[in-house]
């Protein structure tokens, strides 16, 4: 039997109209708030993927690796990250700050399941060069809109990696176990909490600490009173700095204050964040995994440039699959808009069909000869008009048109088809 390689899948027509329709209020979200496009290839040197902060051990071992016929090391792109720092290394004529957006495939040959594909799409939008808090809301308030545009209730979920590694070493938990200790904790929404502090004792942290780092990712209360809660109980440097950037960026908010929520257990798995953190979550769905989520991630570009020089920058990722899931799919099965029906006047019609066409209305010509087939046809597709073309209807410097959701039928010119059809769409 012929089947899709684990963890891929097709989408037919009904669905794929969905997501590009989903894509397409994305992509008018994101050039709302001056993103441009950017485009790059799928395949990567492996030595860049594999590169100081591009992705950690986790996630390299889920990189599909090839080599060339010349015997290179290469690697399908994991993220969409990786690839706009090397982009970004390798023009430094950039202006800055550079905003753009991607939108594409990648892969990753981890675990299948509910919401989780080997090759899915992402969505990232970036600002790369400035290290200003108002970059960092504004990714916030790009998640807020494009999940609005959907028809989306979303919880957006914020937290800092200094006020992480303040609690950290609150807890008393050492340097070198740190990043296993986000990494498990990453975990939280998916697993719940007994599953992660049965998988930190496993990885040597001590029943004391567990209690301690929980005790203080566990505040509760609104967002300002978990600030206040932590600024009393935790006092270094790195820490105060964490929960004044929490403060400044929930402070530049005001009109999302219900939506947004100071999360300090929140934490990203991957090792290149050194900052904000935010993860998206719908609300009454199915989906329980993040359908948004990134950071500030400053040290990446200039490690994958092997410059030393840091260089500010901040993004989040869309989860499309995910997103796509999650949405209630009753949509048109095809594009077309009008389906020409010829009745012995094939060369009028297929003059007809361009003229529509010319007018920006999809128009598809029937292949079939008769009525009825051809009517059957355009009402399994969902298509909401036919023209039906006759010698009569010619003589006469008119079509009639049917309106397949009412059955309604009336003879017009096709200046006037093409006028009540645009009124439609309009």
């Amino acid at each position: 039997m012929v089947q899709n390689a684990r963890g891929t899948r097709d989408f037919l027509p009904q669905d794929q109209i969905q997501r590009q329709n989903l894509i397409g209020k994305l992509r008018k979200t994101f050039e709302s708030f001056g993103y441009s496009p950017l485009d790059t290839p799928a395949l990567e040197r492996f030595e860049t993927l594999s590169a100081k902060y591009a992705g950690g051990e986790e996630i390299l071992n889920e990189t599909f690796k090839l080599n060339d016929q010349g015997e290179r090391n290469l690697g399908l792109r994991y993220d969409l990250t990786v690839p706009l720092a090397r982009v970004v290394a390798s023009h430094p004529d950039l202006k800055m700050p550079f905003k753009r957006y991607h939108i594409d495939k990648v892969w990753r040959d981890g675990p299948v399941s509910a919401g989780r594909y080997r090759e899915f799409m992402q969505c990232d939008i970036d600002v790369i060069g400035s290290s200003s808090k108002a970059a960092d809301a504004e990714m916030v308030q790009v998640i807020d809109k494009g999940f609005s545009e959907l028809g989306l209730n979303v919880e957006i979920r914020l937290n800092s990696v200094h006020v992480l590694n303040g609690i950290m070493s609150q807890a008393g938990i050492p340097q070198e176990k740190r990043q296993t200790v986000i990494l498990t904790l990453d975990k939280l929404a998916k697993s719940g909490e007994e599953a992660v502090r049965d998988e930190l004792k496993e990885k040597g942290v001590s029943v004391e600490q567990v209690n301690q780092l929980f005790e203080l990712t566990n505040v509760s209360g609104s967002n300002a009173e978990k600030l206040n809660v932590l600024r009393e109980r935790i006092h270094g440097t790195e820490e105060k700095r964490g929960l004044q950037e929490v403060h400044e960026i929930l402070g530049s908010l005001p009109e999302l204050k219900n939506k947004v929520v100071f999360q300090p257990s929140l934490a990203r798995g991957l090792s290149y964040y050194t900052g904000m953190i935010v993860e998206t979550f719908l609300l009454d769905s199915k989906i329980e995994s993040a359908v948004c989520s990134g950071g500030r991630y400053d040290g990446l570009i200039g490690a994958i440039a092997e410059t030393g020089r840091e260089l500010p920058a901040v993004g989040v990722s869309f989860g499309i699959d995910r997103i796509f899931d999650a949405i209630q799919r009753h949509g048109a099965r095809t594009v077309t808009q009008v389906l020409i029906i010829p009745i012995n006047t094939e060369k009028y019609s297929q003059a007809l069909a361009t003229q529509l066409r010319v007018a920006s209305i999809n128009t598809e010509l029937a292949y079939e000869k008769g009525i009825s087939k051809s009517l059957d046809y355009a009402n399994s597709l969902g298509i909401p008009f036919c023209v039906i073309v006759g010698e009569r209807e010619i003589s006469k410097n008119e079509v009639k048109l049917k309106n397949m959701v009412s059955g309604e039928e009336k003879f017009l010119s096709v200046n006037e088809v093409i006028d009540y059809i645009k009124s439609i769409q309009n």
